[in-house]
């Protein structure tokens, strides 16, 4: 096979434990501006350094007319990214004092409200059901069902090489490594039995309290067993704008209680379009002579996910919407847009895979 960029780095003793984001290499003006602000020291840093950010964000062809914004736009969705990582593990060499800055937040609004409308113009939305336990689980598994997809976890089954499962994992890391996080965030904006249902959902993906079995740490054994480096965020600067944003879509949604809705529905078409792909990434690498620890990733979500699809259905999406029938658009349109951004990611990493080559970007 051939490629016009190099394979991702390998690491035979993987860095386990690492607990911040690497500080990534900027993709253009935006993410150049943001990083240099952010390895300065909150406290004295220079107004300019911030009004520098603050225009590279306005001026931001895609901000300005956001038609690319979701797919192609590598340094905004960059920015972004660096952006929500504040509040999750950090990122290396930056002060925690960043997190709450608040220009930062003002220039993210800027870029989120871009986002949004690009998501809102792009994601086509079903016809809503009665907000009730019943309707919005047989409408949810409705809309998953119809989703063919680009056929990328059949192509992962069948034919996949090495090389080409090696680039499946880089790109999944960037959310896999902390696998549950985003949707987390949605626990302390919800009550009673949706509620419950989201922490019996989220209990499961971090191990039942068993650090070795959290889905993250399961991953990154298959990460280990394919001589990849497991170390939190040690790909980033290898994958496109599609991956990128489907991991900002569930922090998007994830960190603005007004969308609590949206990221319920993410989780529910999340999980009902998990257990038959994790089957067949599984054969894919039993097919290339993997074992049963590289695999066991994809074996857990098989079966753990045919549960929580039906608890997301229907004691978490159908009972928020019981609950308050004025989030089920929300609900909706966050399950549609969940297919929507993932098929995107995974038709750009299927395309480069049918082209000869792999969806690495190439990093100077």
């Amino acid at each position: 096979m051939s490629s016009d960029v190099r394979e991702p780095p390998v690491s035979t003793t993987a860095r386990d434990g690492a607990r911040t984001l690497p500080l990534p290499t900027p993709r253009g003006p935006v993410s150049e501006a943001l990083l240099a602000q952010l390895v300065l020291d909150p406290v004295d840093a220079p107004q300019s350094a911030r009004d520098t950010f603050d225009e590279a964000v306005r001026s931001a062809p895609a901000v300005v007319d956001p038609d690319v914004l979701l797919t192609q736009d590598h340094d905004v969705q960059l920015a972004l990214f660096c952006l929500y990582e504040l509040h999750y593990r950090g990122i290396e060499d930056v002060s925690d004092d960043w997190e709450w800055d608040p220009s930062l937040l003002a220039a993210r609004a800027v870029i989120e409200r871009a986002f949004e409308a690009e998501l809102r113009s792009r994601v086509e939305m079903p016809e809503l059901p009665a907000p009730d336990r019943a309707s919005v689980a047989e409408a949810l598994f409705d809309l998953t069902s119809q989703d063919s997809g680009p056929g990328l976890s059949h192509f992962v089954a069948k034919k996949a090489t090495e090389e080409q499962l090696r680039d499946l994992l880089v790109h999944r890391s960037v959310y896999q490594l902390k696998e549950a996080d985003p949707h987390t965030w949605a626990i302390p904006r919800l009550g009673g039995a949706p509620k419950g249902a989201l922490v019996e959902i989220q209990t499961d993906e971090y191990g039942g309290g068993d650090p070795a079995l959290m889905h993250a740490a399961l991953f990154a054994q298959t990460m280990r067993g394919m001589g990849l480096d497991d170390s939190y965020g040690a790909y980033v600067d290898h994958v496109d704008a599609a991956t990128l944003a489907s991991v900002n879509l569930m922090s998007f949604f994830g960190l603005h209680r007004r969308l609590r809705g949206a990221i319920v529905g993410h989780l529910a078409a999340f999980e009902m379009t998990s257990s038959i792909p994790n089957r067949l990434y599984g054969n894919g690498f039993r097919r290339t002579g993997h074992d049963a620890a590289t695999t066991r990733y994809f074996d857990e979500h098989v079966e753990a996910d045919a549960v929580h699809e039906q608890i997301a259905g229907r004691d978490l999406a159908g009972r928020l919407a019981e609950d308050d029938p004025s989030l089920l658009p929300d609900i909706v349109f966050g399950a549609a847009a969940c297919l929507a951004v993932d098929g995107w990611a995974a038709a750009a990493l299927l395309a480069s895979w049918e082209r000869g080559s792999l969806a690495l970007r190439s990093v100077a």
